[in-house]
């Protein structure tokens, strides 16, 4: 193992719905192929999650549901479990925000802080709904955005600029619940986290940070340059943790205040005896995967937060992704606009394929796009007409032809394995710089490379087992640095090789040689109408949670 510990997370979805594709590539996906290349590459790596089950959305969705906030997320954090388990995500723990762990953390987290001096009494103006007399949480009320003029913003964040909200900043606001604009602002007495104290330190240490893309750096130093007020960490509801300061007992801690300290609790969860090695120690690299809108929360506010407490780790790396869209415009359920993730286990498609194509669509830097011609080619040129291909081609030929063993021999072409190490040290740094869409592009160069390799070679006319034995490690190699991309896919390669290992420990180490197993075609193309069948089969949208 490398001394340097690395912890992964992505962001902590709702549960008040299921997620779409979107969702999955924005967070889920690259996290887990980083944690998997972690892992794989010698680090002492955990990959933590959970869902996040407080606050204004999941309460809403209980009323629109007529169920309780507690039954809602029991529902949808099994959904989110089960969906996360067909991807093949690597969790080594999938938690929830409303376990007692989770509670007893926030819990004595914040006590430090305000032990520290960084939270504040105040007074906040609260929405109050007269007519179904009660007050209400920032989601609970929308309006028109302040700064954008969006007509959907919510009391919180507009989804549209991005711009974090208090409720009374809203024009023509209305109650979500019965979508009355019969509201009135109550003054009440709340708790707040002092940001302002925060800011000088926040921005020394995101100027310092070297790892961030700098769309992620230039969001956050924006906040700073407009200035960082006092924000309230309190609000006025039932479903969420009680807030142990006295006075405030009524009061729970706002969602955006607690849910992020939930990648902590989910890490103690999982290992009491080494949380501490991840979120404490110097050697540790905390790395968030995180969608556009969650950047401004996991560059500014988690971070003040840990900074308040002082106990904590900042992390290395925030990696800020953008939006995934859908054939020319955003997913939509009430349109039926999308792949909707509840309908793909019954797909009849293997989870390699859309892991490999989603790969090329992870919004790394700017907004991307599915599209199911993009799906069925780059599928049938590259993962089949290029990889599968040169891993088929040398395996069956070494079975078929050279009695189903990898020959022992000595080295000659030493030209074309320096080739191949170079390359497999570009794929190296393209995962430590987390451009997972580089890393799989330059993986199918390396077996593109190996097709051409073959061909030149012509081994069927001369009996040249150097060929044999280069193209027989290269297909050891490429098993393993695409494992993190298609790791069903990975393994099946490595059990006909009837090779055991199981990390980049011998990578581009030519020593390599067995008696392989009978090989079998990995993948197929994609016909026209299996793609067309696969569209409306995912795109499907029923009602989801029954009481």
């Amino acid at each position: 193992m490398k001394k340097e510990n690395r912890l992964i997370t992505a962001a902590l979805p709702y549960v008040n719905n299921i997620p779409h594709l979107g969702n999955i590539v924005g967070s889920h996906l690259p996290a887990d192929i980083f944690a998997r290349y972690c892992k794989l590459n010698g680090y002492n790596s955990a990959f933590i999650g959970g869902t996040d089950e407080h606050g204004t959305p999941i309460e809403v969705a209980a009323i629109k549901n007529n169920t309780t906030p507690k039954k809602l997320a029991d529902f949808y954090y099994n959904k989110h479990k089960e969906i996360n388990d067909w991807f093949n995500f690597s969790y080594d723990n999938f938690s929830r925000t409303s376990k007692e762990i989770h509670h007893k953390t926030v819990q004595e987290f914040f006590k430090k802080v305000y032990d520290h001096g960084y939270i504040k009494e105040g007074y906040l103006e609260t929405p109050y709904c007269k007519n179904d007399k009660i007050a209400l949480a920032d989601r609970y009320i929308e309006g028109i955005c302040p700064y954008c003029n969006y007509e959907n913003a919510r009391g919180d964040q507009c989804e549209n600029c991005g711009k974090i909200l208090d409720p009374i900043q809203l024009k023509n606001p209305h109650c979500v619940i019965c979508n009355k604009n019969d509201i009135e602002f109550r003054r009440v007495k709340h708790i707040f986290l002092d940001l302002t104290k925060l800011s000088s330190k926040l921005e020394s240490w995101i100027k310092k940070s070297k790892a961030w893309r700098p769309q992620v750096k230039s969001i956050a130093l924006a906040w700073i340059k407009e200035g960082l007020k006092p924000r309230c960490i309190s609000r006025n509801l039932r479903w969420g943790i009680k807030i142990p300061f006295k006075g405030f007992e009524d009061l729970i801690f706002y969602v955006w205040a607690e849910a992020a300290i939930g990648y902590i609790s989910s890490t103690k969860e999982w290992n009491i005896n080494k949380w501490q090695e991840y979120w404490k120690k110097k050697n540790s690299k905390i790395y968030h995967f995180v969608g556009k809108d969650n950047i401004p929360f996991h560059t500014i506010l988690f971070p003040a937060e840990l900074i308040a407490n002082g106990d904590y780790n900042l992390p290395y790396n925030v990696v800020g992704l953008q939006y995934l869209n859908y054939e020319g415009g955003k997913f939509s359920k009430s349109k039926g606009h999308g792949v909707f993730c509840e309908n793909l286990p019954n797909s009849s498609l293997d989870v390699d394929y859309w892991r490999f194509y989603l790969t090329f669509v992870i919004p790394e830097t700017a907004d991307t796009e599915f599209l199911w011609g993009g799906f069925q080619e780059r599928v049938n040129k590259e993962l089949v007409g290029n990889f599968g291909n040169f891993i088929n081609r040398t395996l069956t030929f070494i079975y078929n032809k050279n009695n189903s063993k990898i020959p022992k021999v000595k080295i000659k072409d030493k030209k074309f394995i320096k080739k191949i190490k170079e390359n497999s040290k570009e794929i190296i740094d393209a995962f430590e710089n987390v451009e997972l869409r580089k890393a799989l592009d330059l993986i199918l160069k390396l077996s593109d490379l190996g097709n051409k390799y073959f061909q030149e070679k012509e081994p069927w006319k001369n009996n040249d087992k150097e060929t044999l034995f280069i193209c027989a490690n290269l297909c050891k190699d490429l098993a393993l640095l695409i494992q993190p991309f298609i790791p069903n896919s990975s393994k099946k390669i490595l059990k006909i090789l009837n090779c055991n290992e199981k990390d980049f420990s011998n990578l581009s180490k030519f020593k390599f040689y067995s008696k392989i197993n009978k090989p079998f075609l990995l993948f197929n193309k994609l016909e026209d109408k299996q793609v067309e069948e696969l569209k409306a089969s995912t795109s499907k949208v029923s009602k989801f949670f029954k009481e």
